[in-house]
């Protein structure tokens, strides 16, 4: 090309005549060279693709809104399907796992994802319009319209429960603060709602409490581990629905500090191991005292000046008793220290809910016992005032195999089990026990009575008949779980939940709820479940460990089920206090009006019929009314494509020529 316009302008400067022909016969070669084509293309036009996405997650379950909305996108179809090259590609959306809410935007992109964009002529999202991931909306090249469910009048009445701790301390007071709010077209019904309150299913509490203003709720935990708190607004008439009229809090129980009073009679090799295992627990607070004179010294001293601080009997025994969780007597004997008056409180004490540890030793066999003082009549054995010195392996009960404080025991034994029994060393000392009650979970020698459990009243005694527990700690012929076993007497007595040895228990998994029955003698009956909804199921318990029975049962719905076996029963809650989707409930548009006018699309109610459907041009505004409009996108394949030369090339070749020789003799001419 550039050689042809110099040669040109050369020609055209030399004042040649023909150079303007010889110009025109190169391009023409230089056309031929670039060979210009026809492409002639036989196409085949695609439908439109309309995207319906159907909101079915909980909260478009309530009143007469799945009617509503089938019925609307029953008609919704058929208007789209009487039109011409039109594909509607449905989607429909339920509830997920977990408590996401309604992820409307989310469903809508994923049919997004697998759908031709230029072939998208609009979408209709059938909803409340309460959906929980507006913001990840796409761009949409074509109308979003939403078409929401409801009626102009409807009303609901929800009750909230704000700032609920996860944790709170036993005996502590915690706070709760709740909120009773109407929402939408409510009536008149008063400025107060009645409102109950129950705690792990048992009978309600009622109130009154004030609509529309924050109530602060103070509460203290009774028991140790999981306390399931169900508050209950009544449901009025009209209303949407009642699943956000109750709200399920848990709050787990934890005990600050345990409060431990150990006192020993005198100073001997195992006293200690009990100091020593209550000291290492940063979360016990131990008060102990040790009686250092023997009793079988008799120099006429005062007791009063028998120590460098004086024993605070009354003031422990008396008036501060009821704030020790617990309270062990250490091979102690009656010496006049503590009169029948304080120990008949000890005894008040374990009826009203305390715990009492004897840890026996020959003191235990004589005259100056403490079953001979009105702990008599709630200590779980009898001392027969025989004393068995004889070596003997401390075995686990056939009952005691069954007991959360002695089940598995074995396997913390440093040795392995042998026919000798577990692999741990002997003991060497068993104080003779009769007329035992309770639960007999450690025996010595010939099976006689080693550890016993008891409860009396609200209170638990444990009775162990030995003093040589101290000989698993010191690791003599291997040692012993010494450390383990005490732990779990000493939590077993202070009610501690994993430890409780006839109990119902539900724990929640995802929908999933694991039910277990532990219990010391027998076999438990079918449990009855009862879900939210009042539906009940039955299911059978299998043996999974002695004495332990359990299953599973999958949850259907969100909410409080209770659980029933014989005369035991507890609740368990399934999915968070208050579920996104009965958060809000009066369907509104305001969430998705952006979405829908960033694409010319529009929010219509269903309550007003479903509007027309038009087709309108790209860029106009996409809703009127009574109609609501889709753009078509004009989208086709090619099914052949065939490519023809613009001009014959011989036709070219022979202008070039043509013109050449014009140019020539127009140059001869001159």
């Amino acid at each position: 090309m550039i050689v042809t316009m110099v040669v040109v302008i050369w020609a055209k400067s030399r004042g040649l005549s023909g150079w303007g022909l010889r110009g025109l016969g190169v391009l023409v070669v230089l056309l031929a060279l670039a060979n210009p084509s026809l492409k002639e293309e036989d196409r085949n036009p695609l439908s439109d693709i309309v995207v319906v996405v159907s909101d079915e997650t909980a909260s478009q379950s309530v009143a007469k809104r799945p009617e509503q909305m089938a019925a609307a996108r029953t008609a919704l179809l058929a208007k789209l399907n009487a039109m011409e090259n039109v594909e509607i590609k449905e989607t429909t959306l339920r509830d997920g796992e977990g408590d996401q809410g309604s992820l409307l935007i989310g469903a809508l992109r994923e049919t997004m994802a697998t759908t031709p964009k230029g072939r998208l002529a609009g979408a209709f999202l059938l909803s409340d319009g309460q959906v929980h991931d507006a913001d990840i909306a796409p761009e949409f090249p074509a109308p979003v319209h939403v078409l929401l469910s409801g009626e102009p009048n409807d009303w609901d009445r929800r009750l909230v429960i704000k700032n609920a701790p996860a944790f709170a301390i036993l005996g502590e007071e915690i706070s709760l603060t709740l909120l009773i709010e109407d929402q939408g077209d409510a009536p008149d019904l008063g400025i107060t709602a009645p409102l109950q309150v129950s705690i792990d299913g048992a009978e309600p509490l009622n109130f009154n409490v004030e609509i529309g203003r924050e109530i602060r709720v103070p509460l203290v935990l009774s028991h140790a581990g999981m306390n399931i708190l169900q508050f209950t607004v009544k449901t009025e008439d009209g209303e949407l629905t009642d699943r956000n009229n109750t709200t399920v809090v848990q709050i787990n129980g934890v005990r600050d500090r345990l409060r431990v009073l150990l006192v020993s009679g005198q100073p001997h090799a195992g006293e200690r191991t009990w100091r020593n295992l209550l000291k290492s627990d940063s979360a016990v607070d131990l008060v102990h005292f040790t009686i250092l004179r023997p009793p079988e010294k008799q120099d006429g001293v005062p007791i009063s000046e028998l120590s460098l601080i004086a024993f605070p009997t009354q003031e422990l025994f008396m008036e501060k008793i009821h704030e020790f969780d617990l309270i062990i007597f250490d091979r102690y004997r009656r010496r006049g220290l503590l009169p029948s008056i304080y120990l008949n409180n000890v005894r008040n004490y374990i009826e009203s809910g305390g715990a009492v540890l004897i840890a026996a030793g020959p003191d235990f066999a004589t005259a100056e016992s403490l079953y001979r003082s009105p702990l008599g009549d709630v200590l779980p054995g009898e001392p027969t005032s025989i004393i068995i010195e004889e070596g003997y392996k401390p075995q686990i009960s056939e009952l005691g195999a069954r007991h959360p404080v002695t089940a598995g025991l074995e396997k913390f034994s440093p040795n392995p089990t042998t026919d000798d029994g577990p692999g741990w060393g002997r003991w060497f000392r068993l104080i003779e026990l009769g007329n035992t009650r309770g639960h007999t979970v450690m025996t010595g020698p010939d099976e006689k009575p080693l550890l016993v459990l008891d409860r009396v009243g609200e209170g638990r005694v444990a009775l162990l008949a030995s003093d040589h527990a101290w000989l698993w700690g010191r690791g003599y012929e291997g040692g012993g779980p010494q450390l383990e076993l005490l732990r779990r007497l000493a939590h077993w007595m202070m009610k501690e939940p994993e430890l409780e040895e006839d109990v119902l228990t539900a724990i929640a998994d995802g929908q999933n709820i694991t039910i277990t029955r532990r219990m010391i003698e027998g076999s438990p009956s079918d449990v009855t479940i009862t879900a939210p909804n009042g539906a009940t199921a039955t299911i059978t318990l299998s043996e999974t460990a002695p004495g332990v029975f359990s299953s599973e049962y999958r949850g259907s719905e969100m909410g409080l089920f209770r659980v029933v076996e014989g005369d035991k029963e507890t609740v368990i809650a399934l999915g968070p206090a208050a579920p996104k989707e009965f958060e809000q409930t009066i369907a509104t548009g305001d969430v998705l009006a952006p979405i829908a006018d960033a694409t010319n699309g529009g929010v219509r109610s269903v309550s007003d019929g479903v509007p027309n459907i038009r087709k309108v041009r790209a860029g106009r505004v996409g809703e009127g009314r009574g109609w609501l409009g889709i753009t078509p996108r004009g989208a086709y394949e090619t099914a052949d494509v065939r490519i023809k030369a613009l001009l014959p090339m011989w036709l070219m070749l022979l202008a070039a020529a043509g013109l050449f020789v014009a140019g020539w003799l127009r140059e001869g001419r001159r």
